[in-house]
């Protein structure tokens, strides 16, 4: 099991010299994986740009994998997102790992900006979008007739550190099927489920997520690992946290990323330790 942390960025923790201590910190205490919320408006908190802020951190750590949980792919140029992330897996050694999704909340995040914020468009151009960020990562001559997105014959170098790409993950309220379909034919998925408001999505439990993870199994057709990035609150106490890993690796998972109210809390849990190392 990879331990991670999943931070917002917004609020007490739009400051990015704190986001980079608290990187560090958790790559010192073992951590595997330190990843950036991507919200751009959400009631006028201060909020910071994850991009720039990924940037600082990769150049101040050398082993942790960074990365958005999760980008809303659909309110991106994709071809601007390519440069973005080329240029990131290149700063920081082949270490980082993108998660998509459709994004929310759609009023705040799209509607108020001028965007569509209709779902159904929302995730069209987030399938486009990977066709064209997969597309011109493999840094061969690249053609695209979309129905939102158009390229003709570019050719975008250098190629990422990582091959045959920068792994993406998808993020999915489950039970809705498409973005697990679309996890499918991807690196990873991040599940969790509707929750009691639309901007504030469940947590599945072990026994919850096994029926996302059987429905990916079903339609993935590639053999290569696939990792799953399941949220859930671990127990500091070693037997009860080794409970928790236990059922959530019988379940599938193979990451478990955690989430902290505030930079204090944050540090206190990084310096605690992953939980059964």
């Amino acid at each position: 099991m990879n331990y991670s942390v999943s931070i917002h960025n917004f609020g007490d923790f739009a400051d990015v010299r704190r986001l980079v201590e608290l990187a560090k910190e958790a790559e010192d205490c073992g951590w595997d994986g330190f990843f950036l919320w991507d919200h751009i408006h959400w009631n006028g908190p201060p909020m910071l740009d994850p991009w720039v802020a990924l940037a600082a951190i990769a150049s101040a750590t050398s082993r942790i994998r960074i990365g958005t949980m999760v980008t809303p792919l659909a309110r991106r140029r994709p071809w601007k997102l390519a440069r973005e992330t080329v240029t990131l897996d290149h700063l920081s050694g082949g270490r980082l790992i993108l998660g998509v999704g459709l994004g929310l909340p759609p009023e705040e995040e799209f509607a108020r900006l001028g965007e569509d914020a209709d779902a159904r468009i929302r995730g069209q151009k987030l399938d486009e979008g990977l066709d064209v960020l997969t597309g011109v990562w493999s840094g061969e001559p690249f053609s695209y007739q979309g129905k939102h997105y158009q390229l003709d014959n570019v050719k975008f170098l250098p190629r990422p550190v990582q091959q045959p790409r920068i792994p993406i993950w998808v993020a999915g309220l489950w039970p809705n099927r498409r973005p697990f379909r679309r996890a499918a034919r991807l690196d990873g998925a991040v599940p969790v489920k509707v929750g009691p408001s639309a901007d504030m999505p469940g947590l599945l439990t072990p026994e919850e997520l096994a029926e996302p993870l059987a429905y990916i199994r079903k339609h993935r057709e590639s053999a290569v690992p696939f990792d799953v990035n399941a949220s859930a609150a671990i127990p500091t106490d070693p037997a009860q946290a080794r409970d928790v890993v236990d059922a959530f690796a019988a379940a599938g998972a193979t990451w478990l990323q955690e989430w902290q109210p505030n930079p204090d809390a944050l540090s206190a849990r990084l310096r605690a330790g992953v939980p059964t190392r």
